[in-house]
């Protein structure tokens, strides 16, 4: 925070003022000093390394991008920081099965000077995630994530970066809601502390110890407006409120659009939504006194900023035609970056663009549609691993579909993209009595949040948070009676907040991953027809 700074240090600023050098009193007048400086930045990468079929995005187009912008802020004798905010890992299929190294060799190429640790980061088991810290140019940040054995960092809580004499550090910060949206397997070693708590013990740190100037909380935390967090861990808002010192917040994990920053405490706070569709710009001009043997603490003030497309594209009506057009000019690739990825996409797309089947219509699978109400795509998906399991019911988080079903031929990529964290199917047994408590419980999650349940062969009945009735294949649930429900690793360790259930004594590890019991489904049914997943009348709320 700058104020509060100067008001903490206004004795030394007025002896600066004055010339005087308290320890030989000499006196000579200060110098005011500017730094210009600009901020890159992206984040929510998940995997998007190569341009899609339209053209749009993609590490080349980036490359070009952050080039121009680096060269022009250098023209005008500035300095530039390239920072990811996280979740490189999982959502592309050519990049999930090769373990995101192109991606990670696409930001080297670009130059990133460091990413903070996303909760994405952990899809894969920590071996991967280390193994990419490795491949890594850049350091990976988290100032709260520690081994559990010996409490030592799991990574770098933060980094310093000299620009033109003034400090300036970055600070890493992951959500803790990583715990509950991970597969417990992959994070069994290690713990993951409370991100503000954790900024406000580490921010008075590097003012103090560290001298820095200027502090960046680079976070993987999300973005709610006016902090209202609901069930999510705080994020970006709450750590501006309440932490003072921090002068720059870039974020990710909420996949937010800030087309202006938001700024609290003094405090501005910046996310460039998701994929690298943008790429963020802020500029800054810092002002400070010198002496020639130290300085103050000066006065940050943003002088510009703006979100870049990267190469996306709108509809337009040309010469009667519907077109797709860049909605700003478009930008070319970098030939280096096109060479170095190339291969890893070739290598890929072999495997993934076989067809397993076909669909009369699209299904939505848009995180606004499966995040809020029942969706066609996430029947579907129930009723495969209903079926795999031979179980009564399937209950499915909307946080794990990723995306949905355009008509037309479906292939392994298609059915990669809904589910490519490799999340494996399983099933366990539960008397009527302790599945109404179940079902209760996970239907009474609130819209919005990616804990919002899907089912097959349920129908049910919510006032408020109360279940009044639960019919399973069309009859009324028997309190006596056993049932088998299948349902993913990630929700019956508890992920999404939901109820833990993999310790219930009937509970098994099928080994069959969503996508291959999703792919083994379609291949089966197809020509899948939308209509006969339309969850009609699954839930009814009074």
């Amino acid at each position: 925070m700058l104020y509060p700074r100067w008001l903490l240090l206004s004795f030394p600023i007025l002896l600066l003022l004055s010339g005087c050098a308290t320890d030989t009193g000499q006196c000579r007048k200060p110098a005011l000093k500017t730094l210009n400086f600009t901020v890159i930045h992206t984040n929510d990468n998940h995997g998007k390394f190569w341009r899609n079929r339209d053209g749009e995005v993609g590490m080349a187009a980036r490359k070009t991008l952050i080039d121009r912008i680096r060269a022009e802020v250098e023209a005008e004798g500035g300095k530039s920081l390239v920072l990811s905010a996280g979740d490189i890992n999982t959502g592309v299929p050519e990049s999930d099965i090769q373990e995101a190294k192109p991606d990670f060799i696409g930001m080297n190429l670009i130059g990133y000077d460091a990413m903070t640790v996303g909760n994405h980061e952990f899809d894969n088991p920590l071996p991967v995630l280390l193994k990419q810290e490795k491949w890594a140019d850049f350091p990976f940040l988290s100032a709260n994530i520690f081994y559990k054995d010996t409490g030592k960092p799991v990574f770098k809580p933060w980094v310093m970066k000299e620009l033109e004499g003034v400090r300036v550090a970055i600070l890493g910060l992951t959500t803790e809601d990583t715990e509950s949206q991970t597969l417990k397997e992959n994070i069994k070693d290690i713990r993951f502390d409370d991100a503000v708590d954790t900024g406000k013990v580490w921010v008075p740190k590097l003012i103090r110890d560290d001298q820095a100037d200027i502090v960046i909380a680079l976070t993987h935390m999300g973005h709610y407006p006016n902090a209202r967090h609901g069930h999510n861990a705080p994020g970006d808002v709450s750590l501006a409120k309440e932490v003072d010192g921090v002068d720059i917040i870039v974020g990710g994990h909420s996949q937010s659009k800030l087309l202006r920053p938001d700024i609290k405490n003094s405090t501005y706070v910046l996310q460039a939504w998701e994929w690298g569709k943008y790429v963020g710009r802020a500029d800054f001009i810092y002002q400070y006194l010198d002496n020639g043997r130290g300085h103050s603490h000066g006065l940050l003030k943003m002088v510009n900023y703006r979100l870049i497309p990267v190469n996306l594209k709108t509809e337009k009506i040309i010469n009667g035609k519907k077109e797709l057009v860049t909605i700003e000019p478009e930008i070319p690739e970098d030939p280096a970056v096109l060479k170095a990825l190339k291969p890893y996409q070739d290598k890929a797309s072999e495997l993934m663009n076989r067809v397993v089947g076909a669909i009369d219509q699209s299904l939505d699978g848009s995180r606004e549609k499966v995040r809020s109400s029942p969706a066609a795509i996430g029947n579907l998906i129930a009723r495969a691993q209903m079926e795999k399991t031979k179980a009564d019911l399937a209950v499915m988080n909307g946080g794990g579909i990723r995306t949905g079903l355009k008509a037309g031929k479906i292939t392994e990529k298609d059915l990669l993209k809904i589910q490519p964290f490799g999340n494996m199917v399983c099933y366990l047994e539960m008397t009527g009595r302790e599945l109404r408590n179940y079902i209760e419980d996970v239907a009474a999650i609130q819209p919005v949040s990616g804990g919002l349940v899907h089912f097959a062969n349920v129908r049910l009945t919510m006032a408020g948070d109360k279940l009044m009735s639960l019919d399973i294949g069309g009859k009324p649930v028997d309190k006596n009676k056993k049932y088998r429900m299948a349902i993913n690793a990630f929700s019956a360790g508890g992920g999404d907040n939901w109820p833990v259930v993999d310790e219930n004594p009937t509970f098994v590890n099928t080994g069959y991953t969503d996508a291959v019991v999703l792919s083994d489904y379609v291949k089966r049914y197809s020509p899948l027809k939308r209509n006969e997943y339309l969850p009609k009348g699954k839930i009814v709320r009074k």
